[in-house]
């Protein structure tokens, strides 16, 4: 099972060296204060610091009673 995809995009946000300061802005104790897009060549993926996109909405709407009978 993979947990993981291999291809993340680098970004500072996701570093594990790194601490956010802002939602564009994050600490880095190597390059210093940087935008959160941007990524070097000591980036270190951490996932915990990855949030994941929110799922898709359920579309109700055009379903009937009918359509959940046996």
């Amino acid at each position: 099972m993979r947990l993981f995809r291999k291809d993340i995009e680098k970004r500072c946000a996701y570093c594990s060296f790194a601490s956010v300061l802002s939602e564009q802005e994050v600490a880095c104790p190597y390059r210093g204060v940087t935008g959160a897009e941007g990524h070097c060549f000591r980036f270190a993926y951490d996932p915990l610091k990855r949030v994941p996109p929110r799922p898709a909405a359920l579309r109700t709407e055009g379903f009937r009673a009918e359509d959940f009978k046996l």
